[in-house]
């Protein structure tokens, strides 16, 4: 007995009202030219209908044909199935399937032979065809896979498949990608992208949303179209939007009905039970799922839930660990607390065993706090400090520090001390100088336990708990006195106190261990950083040298690296640039380079194109900063953020671009983490010098009253730096005013500090001092005591190789380099000094302009009531090609993040959200966008 079609299921549906322009989705699919199938696979309410129903009215304006059938669950059926395909074939092609429509509608199943004569007859007509079928899932099945292979099998070239489904098909899909027949979309494609998420909620919904929360939104949602929606849904007629997107999660209740009634409640029990259980994980894999649950289906039931697109996402290409997409997480633990309010714990314990087990102290802590056994978690803390220490991975540490309660960490010194180290790594010390009191009241009790003879404690070696105090492993706490002196002495540095700091470091030697190579190791580098910051390079490179050894014998490579940075540093300062760049080279071979990087690579390299910039070697330089960019900066020590920025200012400065080098500097400061090392060459002094490239010298004036120097301060080692460019400062103002009093004040404040300089041996103050005696004594017209004072410069730059102290100076200093390559003797080296002075001449006009001038045609003529800077429009024209982001930031030379900030302000003054709207607007504008 035949059953009616329902003939509604075959509309093409209607793209109504507005729409968002996803014009990157409408490229992919129009793809499938080259393909037999389209499979648009995604989870629920990802777009897929809307996208492929705007690419079909797209490509129907163009006069293709497009046969649509939107499936239910009643159709896995054969031939319920294949009825519904000729009939939509045939309402765009009258002649086919007219003997096969009355079999299949009297329950007769396709044939081969039968879908033959399907071929057949679309084959024969002179159009070609899109055959959608929407909501594929719903009639998957082995009678209705069976057919649908044979069709892709034979399929003629004028018919093109498109199907859009929750789950992938059982078809043979591998094959069809290794034919290159197949194109794919999904979630990660269909994911809305920052700029549409603007779009969406400016354009379509009329919603003022900031760019911070529409960020928020981005992330919180991952771009899932459905959660966009409902969050448009929630913030209709709220006053403070912003209060609702810092609430937004998986327990609004648009996103929980939706979830629930299109995901949750249309699974069976044994995977509803495997979501609930497993929602207390954030990440999955199957033998962690496993000890979870109980089971013992865990990676198949994750093949299955990534299969059937059950808001699973995977991890890594091998398809071994997943976790799920951020709200429906939510969503599950939310049920989770509501039908089993007493199994989240439970659930908690298992994955911190599992990852204790599987020596992931991160996770096994924090499971182990969600369990609320809060002694375990400290348990599995201490163990694990000595791992984490080597491997200098200060952001767990000081994770643990608010984790972990301090009421329980204080009856554990060894822990507290380890939670010391981690806030002194990052700079707090006066949260680590109040545990560190604590840990020190605790000295008498460890050594009374540590020596029974006197006080009959216990002597249990592996773990104890005597008057008050829990520890789990005896050589651990026989470490805290040591560790309390270190400590100590490393407060007395951060507070000046030089002496002290050594005889705290030499206390900690003392009451170290024997054979404690990482106490020992620890105690020098302070003693050479209080040598350092006292001036005596010399004695602070032994102490270096002996730090060195003993860090490499215990094993912390890490800490290694960071002490080579110190050493390099200490080299340059004498102007032994070779020897700084032999400890950058030996410290990359102990990181790893060329197989997975141990953390503090990226240092390294930073550290050597440092040194490539001095010698006036630009490509190299540029070379490791893109190594330092690859390797990232997680894998840095904590000052490689600041590190990498100030160098790259540096480059860009030498390359053409000191607004860039600005930009640079000004993020290097924000993200600026000083260490222990004395800061001899500060940011802020760094900037002023760049303020007087550019021709400010107010700023640069400004700079100086701010850091309280004048030209008859006191001088120090840790302040030359700044004193030798405030020197340079005076310069520039008397080269502005022809003040004769601030030439000499400039000249008497370096004539001042070249002595001291000369005598510490600091080489590359005493090149950076004569480069700008010439320049001041030239200026007096004083000719032979400016050739005198550059000849000694180049005369010692020569052997050390320096270049940049020269060639910074650029024009100004030619002249000079000019007469004094006519005396004679001039060596080659000064040749190669004036070629790089004339480089710096010859540059664009950026590397040597004084103060940014707003471009032609940016004026307030423009309609705009600000107008945009010259960097901005050089952004703007940037955005106006095919480059990404990414690649328009190295094509400036700045930053992801800087970029970003100019796009913000561009976006602000000419009233958009999105790089299609700003250059729609600067079209209306007449903004050039070219040239």
């Amino acid at each position: 007995m035949s059953r009616p079609l329902v003939m509604t299921k075959l509309f093409l549906p209607r793209v109504r009202g507005r729409v968002l322009d996803r014009s990157r989705l409408i490229e992919r699919l129009g793809e499938t030219a080259r393909a037999r199938l389209t499979l648009v696979s995604a989870p629920a309410g990802f777009g897929k209908t809307t996208a492929v129903a705007a690419w079909l009215a797209g490509r129907t304006s163009d006069g293709h044909i497009a046969a649509w059938v939107s499936l239910e669950d009643g159709d896995t059926h054969a031939a319920t199935f294949w009825s519904y395909i000729v009939a939509a074939l045939q309402s765009v092609l009258p002649d086919v399937g007219g003997a096969l429509q009355p079999l299949l509608q009297s329950g007769h199943p396709p044939t081969h032979g039968l879908l033959a004569a399907l071929v057949n007859e679309v084959g024969a007509q002179p159009v070609d065809v899109d055959l959608v079928l929407d909501d594929y899932h719903l009639a998957d099945g082995p009678d209705v896979a069976d057919g649908m292979t044979y069709l892709l099998d034979h399929l003629p070239p004028n018919l093109h498949v498109v199907l859009v489904t929750r789950a992938d098909p059982d078809l043979p899909l591998a094959r069809l990608r290794a034919r290159g027949e197949l194109v794919e979309l999904r979630a990660r494609d269909l994911r809305f992208t920052p700029d549409e998420v603007a779009a969406y909620f400016h354009e379509l919904n009329d919603l003022a949303v900031d760019a911070k929360d529409l960020a928020t939104l981005a992330d919180r949602t991952e771009g899932w179209a459905a959660a966009l929606r409902l969050a448009a849904l929630s913030m209709q007629g709220r006053d403070n939007v912003s209060a609702f997107v810092t609430e937004f999660a998986g327990d609004d209740r648009y996103v929980v009905d939706y979830l629930v009634d299109e995901v949750l409640s249309r699974q069976p029990d044994d995977v509803r039970d495997f979501l609930l259980r497993t929602s207390v994980l954030d990440r999955l894999t199957g033998d962690l799922c496993d000890t979870v649950t109980g089971r013992s289906d865990g990676r198949t039931m994750l093949h299955a839930l990534e299969r059937a697109n059950l808001f699973v996402i995977p991890l890594d290409d091998r398809r071994l660990w997943y976790r799920y997409h951020h709200l429906f997480a939510d969503v599950l633990q939310a049920h989770l607390g509501a039908e089993r309010s007493g199994e989240s714990a439970v659930l908690h314990r298992r994955a911190s065993d599992w990852y204790a087990e599987a020596g992931e102290p991160v996770a096994a802590v924090r499971h182990a706090l969600a369990a609320g056994e809060v002694d375990r978690a400290a348990d599995i803390a201490e163990a694990a400090l000595p791992a984490v220490q080597r491997e200098r991975r200060e952001a767990i540490i000081r994770a643990w520090v608010d984790q972990l309660p301090i009421d329980l960490v204080r009856r554990r010194p060894v822990l507290a001390i380890g939670l010391v180290g981690g806030l002194m790594q990052g700079n707090e010390f006066g949260p680590a100088e109040s545990r560190l009191r604590d840990v020190e009241r605790w000295v008498p009790t460890i050594h009374a336990i540590l020596n029974p003879a006197l006080s009959g404690a216990v002597t249990d070696g592996t773990e104890g708990d005597s008057e008050g105090i829990v520890f789990l492993s005896r050589g651990e706490l026989a470490r805290v006195p040591a560790a309390v002196e270190l400590y100590q002495a490393g407060l007395a540095l951060v507070h000046g106190d030089l002496p002290l700091t050594l005889a705290r470091a030499q206390g900690a030697a003392e009451a170290a261990v024997p054979d404690d190579d990482l106490v020992h190791g620890a105690a020098a580098a302070l003693s050479g950083l209080a040598r350092w910051a006292m001036g005596d390079l010399d004695t602070a490179l032994a102490a270096y040298r002996a730090s060195l050894d003993h860090l490499l014998r215990a094993g912390h490579l890490a800490d290694v690296l960071g002490c080579t940075i110190a050493l390099a540093d200490i080299r340059i300062a004498q102007g032994r640039l070779a020897d700084a760049e032999q400890a950058y080279a030996e410290g990359l071979r102990l990181s790893g380079e060329g197989g997975t990087p141990l953390r503090g690579a990226a240092d390294m390299h930073v550290g050597l194109a440092e040194l490539a910039l001095e010698r006036g070697d630009t490509s190299t330089a540029r070379g490791h900063l893109d190594r330092a960019h690859q390797i990232g900066e997680a894998l840095g020590l904590p000052q490689l953020p600041y590190r990498l920025r100030a160098t790259s200012a540096v480059l860009a400065e030498v390359e053409g671009h000191p607004s860039a080098a600005l930009d640079l500097l000004t993020e290097a400061e924000q993200v600026y983490l000083g260490d222990f090392s004395p800061d001899v060459r500060p940011l802020h002094a760094r900037r002023a010098r760049l303020l007087v490239a550019l021709g400010d010298v107010d700023a640069a004036l400004h700079w100086a009253d701010e850091h309280d120097l004048t030209p008859a301060g006191a001088l120090s080692y840790v302040r030359e730096f700044e004193h030798i460019t405030l020197a340079e400062v005076l310069l520039a103002q008397y080269q502005r005013t022809a003040d004769g009093e601030t030439l000499a004040q400039s000249r008497a404040l370096l004539r001042r500090l070249l002595s001291p300089a000369e005598i510490g041996g600091r080489v590359g103050a005493v090149l950076d001092v004569l480069v700008l005696t010439s320049l001041a004594a030239e200026a007096a017209g004083d000719d032979d005591s400016a050739l005198d004072a550059l000849q000694r410069a180049a005369t010692r730059a020569e052997r050390t190789g320096h270049v940049r102290v020269f060639t910074r100076h650029g024009a100004a200093l030619l002249p000079l380099l000019e007469r004094l390559g006519e005396r004679d003797g001039a060596s080659p080296f000064v040749e190669a000094l004036r070629s790089g002075c004339r480089a710096r001449l010859d540059a664009p006009p950026a590397a040597r302009s004084t103060m940014p001038t707003p471009a032609a045609g940016m004026g307030r003529s423009s309609g705009l009531p600000e107008p945009l800077s010259a960097r901005e429009l050089e952004v703007l024209r940037l955005l106006a090609s095919d480059l990404d982001g990414p690649e328009i930031a190295a094509h400036l030379v700045v930053s992801l993040n800087t970029l970003r900030t100019h796009t913000k302000h561009i976006y602000a003054k000419l009233g958009v959200t999105s790089r299609r709207a700003a250059l729609r607007r600067a079209h209306e504008l007449g903004l050039p966008l070219t040239g």
